[in-house]
């Protein structure tokens, strides 16, 4: 691969924490008598916004009812988040040989900044990357193209030498809406298939694959 940027989504995409997101959405569901809802199905919402996953998991539409949830998760997380969550082994080693070669890197993200940064400084310079991009930064989360939108302008870079790399169809259809070629990675619950769907450079097996 030969671009200049590259993007990363973090769940997932980077880092596994399934086993974080799983015990801090069923602490919250199980408070509220949601008990019948699946780790599969929980962990099919990761990418989405919190109210986004609650919606889907619950069937509830009230804003004040599902920022509530979101609240309550959110204080589930700084207790649980980042102990459960783990680096997949070529995330470092790529990211590292990416940077070697010069390109810049990012995370354009739904969760939160502060709390990627915080797992993320255990591992790497704090100045490694050269933009993160979280869920308080942006008004509309991904699919928008926002924050894409906002890592580009900050970086001075332009669409046709950056990648966006992720693992769901939000990330794919973020990179369609941001005017970003696509590399799809497996590390998650969405099938190589359901990624093809959409316009892509290369659909991985391994992060690694970005350095051939």
């Amino acid at each position: 691969m030969d671009y200049k940027t590259y993007l990363f989504d973090f769940d997932y995409t980077l880092a596994d924490s399934s086993r974080g997101i799983v015990t801090c959405f069923r602490i919250v569901l199980t408070r509220h008598q949601y008990t019948d809802v699946t780790d599969k199905a929980i962990k099919r919402t990761i990418g989405k916004t919190l109210e986004e996953s609650f919606n889907i998991l619950t069937g509830i539409t009230d804003p004040e009812q599902l920022t509530a949830f979101r609240l309550e998760y959110r204080k589930e997380a700084d207790i649980h988040m980042n102990a459960n969550t783990i680096l997949f082994p070529e995330t470092l080693p790529t990211l590292k040989e990416l940077k070697k070669r010069g390109a810049r890197i990012g995370i354009i993200s739904t969760k939160y900044r502060f709390r990627i940064l915080d797992y993320l400084n255990n591992y790497l310079p704090e100045d490694f990357f050269d933009i993160v991009v979280g869920g308080e930064d942006v008004k509309t989360a991904k699919p928008s193209a926002e924050g894409v939108q906002f890592a580009l302008k900050h970086l001075k870079s332009t669409q046709k030498e950056t990648l966006y790399v992720g693992d769901s169809t939000v990330d794919a259809e973020t990179a369609q809406n941001a005017g970003v070629d696509f590399a799809g990675v497996l590390n998650g619950m969405t099938t190589a298939n359901e990624l093809k769907a959409y316009p892509h450079r290369i659909i991985m097996n391994s992060l690694a694959e970005l350095l051939d």
